[in-house]
């Protein structure tokens, strides 16, 4: 077995992690599986020297903080504080698209004066 390191990011903190594997690809495997695909942002690489930046694998689970999932009754009202900021932006999109649409009418109808009179 060897030594990798590799950096990790989980919930938009970056980790420089070691884990003992075969090769590369168990190592970056084995990253995986633990914080997740796509959470290994630079490729295992075999640790020469000293490691002593570098947390262990258990360091690292240990210091990431897991997210705790919200109850039903919270998912239900993060969900309609979405749908609310959602209607209020095409809401404040469709008047201004009324108010350019109703400056171009006017830009129009004074030129039509001016020039068609």
């Amino acid at each position: 077995m060897n030594k990798y390191v590799a950096s990790i990011q989980v919930n938009g903190t970056t980790v420089r992690t070691v884990v003992f594997a075969d090769s590369t690809l168990h190592a970056r495997l084995i990253l995986e599986f633990h914080f997740g695909i796509g959470s290994v942002v630079h490729s295992p690489t075999v640790a020469e020297g000293a490691t002593n930046d570098c947390l262990t694998l258990d360091e690292a689970v240990a210091t990431i903080k897991p997210i705790k999932p919200l109850t039903p009754q919270q998912t239900r009202l993060d969900s309609l504080k979405r749908q609310k900021d959602v209607a209020t932006n095409n809401l404040k999109a469709e008047r201004d698209r009324q108010k350019v649409a109703k400056a171009k009418q006017q830009i129009l109808s004074v030129k039509s004066q001016k020039f068609g009179a």
